[in-house]
Parts: C-alpha cells; sequence; structure tokens
C-alpha cells in the first residue's frame, strides 16, 4: 500500500504578479523549485493566507533569482500580488519509505528569497 506523503513546501513566499490572460500554471522562481525538488510540470497545491483559497495547479520554471511566483490562467484570481501563499508538492511511497522520509521546507523572505531550506 501506498500513501500519500508531503514531498516539499515553499513556505510563505509572496505573490510577484498574477496573468489572468496566461494558459495556466503557476510560474516559480527557478531557484525555488530546485531547492524544493519541484519539477518543472509537477502538481502543486497553493495554499493562501491571505484569503483562505486553496487550488491546485502545475509549476513551470520562473527566471532563476527573479523571486518569481506568480499565478497564471484561472488560478490568478485566486491570488493577488502581495498576498502570501504556501506551496506544497506530495508524493507516493510506501510505509517503510515514509517512516524515515523528511521533505524539503524552504522558507524564504518577502522578496521569496531563500531564508532556510532542509
Amino acid at each position: 500500500m501506498e500513501i500519500t506523503m508531503l514531498k516539499s513546501k515553499i513556505h510563505r513566499a509572496t505573490i510577484s504578479d498574477a496573468k489572468l490572460e496566461y494558459i495556466g500554471s503557476i510560474t516559480i522562481d527557478d531557484d525555488l523549485l530546485a531547492a524544493a525538488g519541484i519539477l518543472e510540470y509537477e502538481k502543486v497545491h497553493v495554499l493562501n493566507c491571505n484569503n483562505g483559497a486553496r487550488l491546485e495547479t502545475y509549476a513551470i520554471k520562473g527566471t532563476a533569482g527573479s523571486g518569481t511566483i506568480c499565478l497564471n490562467g484561472a488560478a490568478a484570481r485566486c491570488a493577488l500580488p502581495g498576498d502570501v501563499v504556501i506551496i506544497l508538492s506530495y508524493a507516493q511511497m510506501t510505509a517503510e519509505e515514509a517512516a524515515t522520509y523528511r521533505p524539503k521546507i524552504v522558507v524564504v523572505d518577502g522578496d521569496n528569497k531563500i531564508i532556510s531550506k532542509n
């Protein structure tokens, strides 16, 4: 049996932009994707700390070092620039794997620069 476990989290990122007229997804600074171990096109959950909205979408690479966290398409209606979000990814694993697995946690500042990571 496999269970769903938290794989990674980008904690308290700030939405830098929202593009309603885009195809969809969330654009994330490539440095943050790498630090969190999130792959381009991987499914992510986005939790908006300002308004309580929760959405599921997929990640696309933004320019490394840019601090970009941009919701695109319909998801752009769920957050405004300046909103604080938590971005989560999950993985399927066996109970044995889950017993020792520790998710990657990336904490960022208001400019989406990495403060700490494990």
